[in-house]
């Protein structure tokens, strides 16, 4: 299913894009849903929730490609972070957004320095680090059969 024509011009000229990363993935976004939830579970973070964004449009009579949102994290990080700036509590825990666009399933994540960006949290501070290298190898786990 394609993306509305407004909202792919839109994402084209959103400056912001740069922040965020996007991994090609193989099988549906169910099936890569799933294997990202189990690579959490193994690397022994914490599942809070899975969105299923294309259900909620249906819900309200509406159409939207596949989309799942899972959220996740690793309390002793983010406790880390929220003790820098309690802010950082706006945008923890992580969150990995598989869609269809345009046919080719995606994970798409917000780069994590760029996630504390209007907040006092240290873009040096291991846990920030910590993040960044469990999104990268999490994500490319998912997306590989």
């Amino acid at each position: 299913m394609k993306l509305p024509a407004a909202l792919t011009l839109a994402l084209a000229a959103t400056p912001a894009l740069a922040d965020w990363e996007r991994v090609e993935a193989e099988g549906s976004v169910s099936e890569v849903t799933d294997r990202l939830e189990a690579a959490v579970v193994e690397a022994g973070a914490t599942v809070f929730a899975r969105v299923n964004h294309a259900e909620g449009a249906v819900s309200v009579e509406m159409d939207l490609p596949d989309a799942e949102l899972l959220i996740f994290g690793n309390p002793r990080l983010g406790t880390s972070a929220m003790q820098q700036d309690i802010r950082a509590g706006v945008v923890l825990p992580l969150r990995v957004l598989v869609a269809d666009v345009e046919g080719q399933t995606v994970l798409i994540y917000e780069e994590v320095e760029e996630m504390f960006d209007d907040t006092d949290v240290d873009d040096d501070a291991e846990f920030v680090e910590a993040m960044e290298d469990a999104l990268e190898t999490l994500t490319e786990r998912a997306a590989r059969d």
